[in-house]
């Protein structure tokens, strides 16, 4: 038996492979990639230099998101054929960004 994972983000990324990067391409990259108990509680646009922003609802949204925004950014590029470089999570209540992991496409941190 195949897993839904399997058959569903490779059809995604066919169908979205032929159409420009737009809002609503992103939204629907990030819904498919989070879920849509986490969409509810964010809106997120994709600046032109790669930063994802992501205004998530409230604090503990936000410390989430950016526990899981390396894993998250490589789900979202799989499916926006690696367009974002970076991921940024403020709340509602701030303007501050919340502390992610901003390694940045294409450099990597070696382990000791």
């Amino acid at each position: 038996m195949i897993a839904t994972q399997e058959c569903v983000v490779p059809a995604l990324r066919r169908m979205l492979d032929t159409q420009p990067l737009s809002p609503g391409k992103v939204q629907l990259a990030w819904f498919a990639t989070v879920g849509q108990t986490i969409d509810r509680s964010t809106q997120v646009s994709l600046d032109e230099d790669g930063t994802l922003r992501v205004q998530a609802r409230d604090r503990h949204w936000a410390r989430e998101l950016a526990r899981s925004s390396r894993l998250i950014r490589a789900e979202v590029n799989r499916l926006l054929d690696n367009a974002v470089t970076a991921i940024e999570v403020t709340t509602d209540t701030t303007s501050d960004p919340v502390p992610t992991d901003r390694v940045r496409a294409g450099r990597s941190r070696s382990r000791r």
